[in-house]
């Protein structure tokens, strides 16, 4: 008797663990510890939170919230290993975002807590309601992600290629590459060496002695110099006498659900402020964002599907809301950097459990304490700059004008972040704490400067939604196709009237949007102004080869 045919078995998948992970793992960990860092230093310096609930509550969450996702996105990179037989492919990077990291703590919950303890509440109290409107901000954040797995596909589907990666180029190019590099020279004698260390390694290719990956060697050859440094009384990151204090913040931190808190948060009449202006548009800039690092894995060779994708990164968000911490989590930017440190699986699994450690035993602090982050940034700075290479390399060479139209505005949004915190050290140099915003208020002070604030704030203000749509227009006209052009206009149009884009204000804490019903009226008038010439052009056939 004949037998029905069976489906040919899947193919082995790659092994979970191979040495890329190793260096892999260095660099992940090193990014999402910088986070925790800087959630610490944000959080007890900016908002006053007390350091039990960091240890206790924030950072077991998020740690929870980057176990789920690194977990997932590992068992996802064998699953297209095993379908496609291939032995080199690269989990989806993630950790907490650094965008919303920072918008929601000046945006959101430092607002809230200086508005409570205007109305008379106990720094106590006026901490603890900032916190739970920030742990409200991240479920609602994530709630938008995982609604936006549903339509991201289409998205996609009809957005140039140049469009999608050159957001991530900006982003890369200012606030990783440009930042980390100026920390990197304002240390040279910690984190200088680690960072020749690697560009030999990852730019030539070179194994460096003992097998030793050298994101291993960055971090330890880092450390080394600036212990060495603190034992002959240079100034340097590290100091002995921290160490007992941080030993006594060792502990077990487990994570437990705070729905009440979460509910609280929710319905606090001080958190419908902050919905629209800020919470809205940063769970939409995170859809964009990982929707854009997965066109980036698919750049690099490793295509993913997006809906799952997307979703586990909402759902890992929930996780963090649930259990008590404010910060989303992100498919992160970097997917190719980590291709080429030859990671694949088994770092997505190194970084969740190192981090599930961290938290647990509250380690954080004490990790601070021995390993400055100036040894480690060489690694995130090298992300960077590969990010940003591939921008060009993974599009149409002709389309690499587009990219670099895109750069632009998340290039401005650097450039107003700088110039708060430049305002922000004035008036505390000066012992004047208005003195940011009576120069804010002043535009006609800046033009005397040779500087335009309006169009910096007008550039800046949705950078990265500002980034697709004009990339996305110069790849359309490159390749003559004046009607989708025009289509990019008139959403740009659409969202410019709304105020998710150009309208807005630069405040001490950063920007602020002006959304709501023909706000950004003139930039709307602007963008349709273009899509009429568009399709002008395509009427009367008035383009010229070139």
């Amino acid at each position: 008797m004949p037998t029905a045919a069976r489906p040919a078995p899947a193919a082995t998948p790659q092994p979970l663990f191979q040495a890329g992970d190793v260096d892999g793992f260095f660099g992940l960990a090193i990014d999402n510890l910088i986070q925790f860092l800087l959630i610490l230093g944000l959080c007890t310096g900016v908002l006053g939170f007390p350091i039990d609930l960091l240890l206790h509550t924030i950072l077991p969450a998020a740690a929870l919230s980057i176990v789920i996702g690194n977990f997932f996105y590992a068992w996802q990179a064998q699953q297209l290993s095993a379908r496609t037989g291939r032995t080199d492919v690269t989990a989806l990077p993630y950790g907490i975002n650094t965008v919303s990291l920072f918008a929601f703590v000046m945006l959101v919950m430092l607002p809230v807590k200086l508005a409570a303890l205007g109305d008379g509440m106990s720094e106590a109290d006026a901490s603890r309601t900032a916190w739970r409107i920030g742990i409200a901000a991240c479920f609602v954040s994530a709630l938008i992600e995982l609604a936006g797995a549903l339509v991201a596909e289409q998205i996609r589907r009809w957005t140039p290629r140049a469009a999608l990666l050159s957001t991530l180029a900006g982003i890369a190019i200012s606030f990783i590459a440009i930042d980390f590099a100026m920390k990197t020279f304002g240390a040279p004698l910690v984190a200088i060496l680690p960072l020749g260390v690697i560009l030999v390694t990852y730019f030539s290719g070179t194994h460096l002695p003992l097998r030793v990956p050298g994101g291993a060697w960055a971090l330890g050859l880092g450390t080394l110099a600036a212990w060495l440094l603190w034992a002959m009384g240079d100034p340097t990151p590290v100091d002995a006498a921290r160490i007992p204090g941080a030993m006594k913040t060792v502990g077990f931190y487990f994570p437990v659900p705070l729905a009440s808190d979460l509910i609280a948060g929710l319905t606090h009449p001080l958190f419908a402020q902050y919905l629209i202006p800020v919470i809205l548009p940063m769970g939409l800039f995170n859809v964009l964002g990982s929707l854009q690092n997965i066109e980036s894995a698919e750049a690099a060779g490793d295509a993913y599907p997006t809906m799952p994708s997307l979703a586990v990164n909402g759902i890992g968000s929930i996780a963090a809301a649930l259990f008590g911490s404010c910060f989303p989590t992100t498919i992160y930017i970097g997917h190719p950097g980590w291709k080429a440190l030859g990671a694949r699986s088994g770092y997505s699994i190194l970084n969740g459990l190192f981090f599930a450690v961290l938290a647990l035993f509250g380690l954080t602090y004490f990790i601070n304490t021995l390993v400055p982050m100036e040894a480690g940034m060489a690694i995130v700075l090298w992300i960077g700059v590969i990010i940003t290479a591939q921008a060009f390399q993974a599009t149409p060479s002709e389309h690499a004008p587009a990219v670099a139209v895109g750069l632009f505005p998340a290039i401005a949004a650097w450039g107003a972040l700088v110039l708060t915190q430049a305002l922000g050290a004035a008036g505390n140099a000066t012992g004047d704490p208005g003195l940011a915003a009576r120069v804010l208020a002043d535009p006609k002070a800046f033009a005397m400067a040779g500087l335009d604030l309006h169009g910096l704030v007008a550039l800046s203000q949705g950078f990265m939604l500002t980034c697709m749509i004009w990339s996305a227009i110069s790849a359309r006209l490159i390749d003559r196709q004046f009607r989708i052009a025009a289509v990019w206009a008139l959403i740009g149009a659409v969202i410019a009237f709304f105020g998710f884009v150009h309208a807005g204000a630069l405040t001490p804490a950063g920007g602020t949007y002006e959304i709501g019903w023909a706000t950004g009226w003139r930039w709307a008038v602007g963008y349709v102004a273009c899509a009429a010439f568009f399709l002008f052009v395509e009427r009367v056939g008035a383009a010229r080869t070139h």
